[in-house]
């Protein structure tokens, strides 16, 4: 069966026209160039001082590496994993296992400034992302025979948690990985399952998560 991630709360998004006079800003941007489009905190962190949410926000390197991480894998590969991500401003794209993420990371930026703006990727008529219309609960909810679970250092510690995957019945196993630097899950992700597990004594890079996720399952069905 299929493993679901999610990554949610991405610091994906396009410059908020709140701050899009600040100097900061106006020194990159171009309506031409869809990566300068991206709210980067790198280059942007003086104008987003007042923003809401700031942990969260201006980080798509995160997003950039999970994505090489996990559409890399073999679980990817053998067609065994569907992930999404869920930005900060509560778009949610689904990837096509079949896509090759650029490597580079201005490159990454501009195709996550044109996917949201057109909402979509699409190459000789074959779409390589597409937009989910709903949120995180309208997702899971569109899974039948699921368990969800959501991987956060306010979980509970589990150390025998490779039983997840082991032992588990459902149809559809669910996880929910955070894609920002900083801070917890909103109350909303946190309702969506009383499954809340940590991995660590130590807070881990969403990265780090999602690669002992996706190696453990790939293990345990014996997927190489």
């Amino acid at each position: 069966m299929p493993l679901i991630i999610i990554l949610v709360e991405c610091g994906i998004e396009l410059i908020p026209h709140e701050i899009r006079n600040h100097p900061a800003i106006k020194r990159n941007l171009s309506s031409r160039i869809y990566s300068s489009q991206i709210l980067d905190n790198a280059l942007h962190h003086t104008a987003m001082k007042n923003l809401t949410d700031l942990e969260k926000r201006g980080r798509p390197d995160i997003a950039h590496l999970c994505l090489l991480n996990a559409l890399g894998s073999p679980l990817n590969k053998t067609g065994n994993l569907k992930l999404y991500i869920h930005t900060i401003n509560n778009k949610i794209f689904k990837f096509n296992p079949k896509i090759r993420i650029a490597r580079n990371y201005n490159r990454f930026k501009g195709l996550m400034g044109k996917l949201l703006i057109d909402n979509h990727i699409t190459i000789d008529k074959a779409q390589l992302i597409s937009q989910f219309n709903g949120n995180v609960k309208d997702l899971i909810n569109s899974f039948k025979n699921k368990e969800v679970f959501l991987f956060s250092s306010k979980g509970k510690i589990v150390k025998n948690y490779q039983e997840l995957f082991s032992k588990n019945p459902s149809e559809n196993l669910i996880v929910i990985i955070g894609g920002f630097q900083k801070s917890h899950f909103s109350d909303d992700i946190f309702k969506l399952s009383k499954n809340i597990i940590s991995i660590s004594n130590f807070p881990l890079d969403a990265w780090v998560v999602i690669n002992k996720i996706i190696t453990l399952y790939e293990f345990y069905n014996k997927i190489q």
